[in-house]
C-alpha cells in the first residue's frame, strides 16, 4: 500500500507537528530520526538491535545497491526487507547525491538525459537517468522512493541554480510516470539554492505533480547554519499539510530541534554512525570524543541515555574499546548515537503534544 500521514496535532506555539505515517510494515510516529543504512545495513548494527532502540523507517542508497549486489540480486532476495532481514519500513534514495559528489564537471556530465559519472569501486562509466533511478528502486521494493535529482552545491550561482532546479522538476515528472511499483509511495524533492524565489518556484512545482510526500534536499552541503535554515523557511511554507515533509541529510541535534521547529516531519543522517566511527559521541551536554584522556579513568557511562552502551558500560571502558581499534567500542557509540536522537524525537514529540516544544528547546540547548 502507499504511505499515509496523519496530522494528530499542531503545536500552538510553532510550526511543529505530531504526526503518523502508516506504512506496509506498521505505523511510525513523527517527527522522526531515520538511521541510514547505506549498503543494506546500518553500520555495525543488526536489525534486532535497531528493533530494541525503537528505530522506525531506515535508509538505504540507490547508488551503491545498484552497483553491489545488483538491484536484481536484491528483487530475487523477496526484496529489501527480506534481503536484509529488517521487518520495517525502508526509504531508499535516489542517487541524487551522488550526482553531487561524483559527478566532477558538472556541465558536461549532468545533462538533460541524465548524469554521468565514475564508479567509486572501479571507475567504470555509468549514467543515470530518473528512469533507471526508479526502475532500481522499484526492484528493491522499498516503501518509500525517492525522486531523482541534482544536489545543488553550495555555493552556486543564480544561473546555475535556475537550470538546476528546473532540470529537477523535469526529472521529477519522468520519474514520477516511470514508476510502476503500487506498494512504493514516491516522493518529490524541493530543490532551489539559498535562493527564495526558486525554493518558492520549486516548491509549488513539485506539489502540482501529487507526490505521495515532499522532501527539502540541498541543505547540509557546506552551507553556513543560517542558510540552511532560510532554505528550510523557503520551501516548507509551500508544502501540503496533509503530506510527510522530509529535511534530507540532517542529523545534528540543534538542527532538528530547527527542523522540527519549521514543521519537518523526517529527518536523516549517517552523522550517528560515522561519528562513532571516531570515537565520538551525542550527550546531553553536548558532543564528547571519547578519545580523550581524561576518559581514561571515567567510570560513568556516558550519559543517562537508556541504550545498552549506557546501561552496561563505561567510558573507560569504551576509550579503551576505541583506542585499541576494536570494532565493539564502534558498535556501543553507534547504538548509543542513534538511540540518543530517537529518544530525543521521542521527547519532542511528547513537548509538541504538550504545546511545550520551545521550552523543550531551550533547556536542551542550555543543560
Amino acid at each position: 500500500m502507499k504511505i499515509k500521514y496523519n496530522l494528530l496535532h499542531e503545536e500552538k506555539n510553532t510550526n511543529a507537528r505530531l504526526g503518523t505515517i502508516e506504512t506496509n510494515y506498521g505505523i511510525v510516529n513523527t517527527p522522526m530520526f531515520m538511521p541510514v543504512g547505506t549498503r543494506a545495513t546500518v553500520k555495525t548494527l543488526t536489525p534486532e538491535e535497531l528493533y530494541e532502540i525503537h528505530s522506525g523507517v531506515i535508509l538505504a542508497n540507490t547508488y551503491h545497491l545498484w552497483l553491489r549486489p545488483g538491484e536484481d540480486i536484491v528483487k530475487k532476495a523477496g526484496g529489501l526487507h527480506k534481503f536484509m532481514n529488517y521487518d520495517g519500513p525502508i526509504l531508499t534514495d535516489s542517487g541524487g547525491f551522488q550526482v553531487f559528489s561524483l559527478a566532477k564537471n558538472k556541465k558536461k556530465d549532468i545533462v538533460e538525459e541524465g548524469v554521468f559519472f565514475k564508479s567509486h569501486l572501479d571507475g567504470k562509466k555509468l549514467f543515470l537517468t530518473p528512469e533507471l533511478s526508479i526502475e532500481i528502486q522499484n526492484k528493491l521494493d522499498s516503501d518509500i522512493a525517492m525522486s531523482f535529482d541534482e544536489c545543488i552545491p553550495y555555493p552556486a550561482s543564480y544561473e546555475y541554480a535556475k537550470a538546476s532546479t528546473e532540470r529537477t522538476l523535469r526529472w521529477a515528472k519522468r520519474g514520477l510516470d516511470a514508476h510502476k511499483n503500487p506498494n512504493q509511495s514516491l516522493f518529490g524533492i524541493v530543490q532551489g539554492g539559498e535562493y527564495e524565489d526558486l525554493r518558492y518556484y520549486s516548491a509549488k512545482e513539485i506539489t502540482k505533480l501529487d507526490f505521495d510526500g515532499y522532501s527539502i534536499g540541498g541543505t547540509s552541503v557546506g552551507e553556513d547554519k543560517d542558510t540552511m535554515y532560510k532554505m528550510i523557511d523557503y520551501a516548507i511554507k509551500y508544502l501540503p499539510v496533509d503530506k510527510p515533509r522530509y529535511l534530507m541529510g540532517v542529523g545534528d541535534p540543534i538542527d532538528l530541534l530547527e527542523g522540527v521547529e519549521r514543521g519537518v516531519d523526517m529527518f536523516d543522517c549517517v552523522l550517528p554512525t560515522r561519528l562513532a566511527r571516531h570515537g565520538n559521541a551525542f550527550t546531553r551536554h553536548g558532543k564528547i570524543n571519547i578519545k580523550n584522556s581524561k576518559y581514561k579513568e571515567d567510570f560513568t557511562p556516558i550519559d543517562d541515555c537508556d541504550c545498552c552502551a549506557c546501561k552496561n558500560y563505561t567510558k573507560a571502558y569504551i576509550r579503551h574499546l576505541i583506542v585499541s581499534d576494536e570494532t565493539f567500542g564502534a558498535r556501543l557509540l553507534s547504538i548509543h548515537n542513534i538511540r540518543f536522537l530517537i529518544k530525543m524525537m521521542e521527547e519532542i514529540r511528547v513537548a509538541i503534544r504538550e504545546n511545550r516544544f520551545l521550552s523543550y528547546k531551550e533547556d536542551f540547548i542550555n543543560t
